[in-house]
């Protein structure tokens, strides 16, 4: 290769370097509740459209994100288990349209089943009967929303680490978020050792399996989340976990009330955004309950005794993260304002779902953390191993 092209592509490298998403590790981590801001935004999106087209995009941003910058970690392996998770769902949801009956009026009779005759006092509710294709295809809409919400948070479950988040937390609600990560890591951890340990006997040439063989892999299994549980708690304990410090009644008091308020006052304002007649009134109650909240467990977090080793900060990379989900909500929203029948097919009479441009478009934005988030360290480990295997241009 000439000294000329080897200059032009060392300066084509360092150019793209420096517009490029770093590299993972401990300084420049991404903050766990940036993951969780954008899953969340995603999943306020999908709960706004019934539009199949736009929830089978919202769930293909959600996987490339997760494919582009998830890491090796076993909870970043529950990602498959949430589509899986969706997938039943929808058929969970067809299933009961088809044996309860659908509160949607059709006229293509698509076949009848035999139905139960139900007491008068049961009037309303139906076994059985005819099915309809508007009922299906109903059921197919709702189905996936709710499919499309799970996998949204299987998505932040899959990207954040559930020990930075725990650490991320205000002092009132330690205790809770302890629970809440053990919780979320047994499974993962619990999966990882099933796939170990059937690795490890289908080596010694033994079945995997069978009720036998399940038998025998679920006591060790056990036994390491027996382990697990011992090991977390020694660790909690040399850490001083329980400590808490004396505060005033009144201290005690206000924040009761506070942290009980906010939560009335989240309540009321999310019921107001979601009922059109409260929309007016929704958004400053809500905004005044999340104050009220915040307030309420900084105060609580005086009792909590405990300090954060490295703390993980708020960076440029974070709010960015952060806003492109909080901006695929914003604009789907106000897209119910412009387009409610694109996002929301006709089912009586059934109408082909199509592509609205601009609400597409703005679920696009959710690509962003896969272009600025850091790169795990194990994404550049195997592209640097594909790119040695391949062969290098002769000069």
């Amino acid at each position: 290769m000439s000294p000329a092209r080897n200059s032009r592509n060392s300066r084509t490298t360092r150019s793209s370097s420096r517009f490029a998403a770093p590299v993972a590790n401990r300084s420049n981590a991404l903050h766990a509740g940036a993951w969780w801001l954008w899953a969340l935004g995603l999943a306020v999106a999908a709960s706004r459209t019934t539009n199949p087209l736009l929830l089978g995009l919202l769930v293909g941003v959600a996987g490339y994100v997760v494919a582009a910058r998830r890491t090796d970690a076993p909870w970043a392996r529950s990602y498959g288990a949430f589509v899986k998770l969706g997938l039943f769902v929808v058929f969970l949801r067809v299933v009961f349209s088809l044996l309860l009956g659908s509160p949607i009026p059709g006229t293509h009779v698509l076949f009848t089943l035999p139905e139960v005759p139900l007491p008068e006092w049961a009037q309303g509710v139906r076994i059985g009967g005819r099915v309809t294709a508007e009922q299906l295809v109903f059921a197919l809409y709702d189905g996936a929303k709710l499919a499309t919400l799970l996998i949204c948070v299987g998505a932040a479950n899959a990207l954040a680490n559930p020990a930075r988040l725990l650490k991320s937390l205000p002092g009132a609600l330690y205790e809770a978020g302890v629970a809440v990560v053990v919780a979320m890591t047994f499974a993962p951890n619990m999966v990882a050792d099933v796939v170990r340990l059937r690795t490890a006997r289908r080596l010694r040439g033994r079945p995997t399996g069978g009720v036998r063989a399940v038998l025998q892999i679920g006591l060790p299994v056990l036994e390491g989340a027996l382990e697990r549980s011992i090991a977390v708690a020694a660790s909690m304990d040399a850490r001083g976990y329980g400590r808490t410090a004396q505060v005033p009644a009144s201290v005690r008091r206000t924040t009761n009330a506070l942290t009980l308020g906010g939560l009335l006052g989240v309540c009321a304002g999310s019921y107001g955004l979601l009922a059109a007649e409260g929309a007016g009134y929704g958004l400053p109650l809500l905004a005044a309950g999340l104050l009220a909240a915040m307030a309420g467990l900084r105060l609580g977090g005086l009792r909590t005794v405990r300090t954060r080793y490295r703390p993980d900060h708020w960076g440029v990379r974070a709010w960015l993260v952060a806003g492109s989900g909080i901006a695929v909500a914003v604009l789907m929203i106000w897209a119910n304002t412009y387009a409610p029948e694109a996002l929301h097919p006709g089912v009586v009479p059934l109408e082909a779902p199509e592509l609205p441009l601009w609400p597409a478009v703005s679920i696009l934005v959710g690509l962003v953390p896969a272009f600025v988030a850091p790169v795990p360290q194990e994404s550049v480990r195997q592209e640097s191993v594909r790119q040695e295997s391949v062969p290098k241009e002769s000069s």
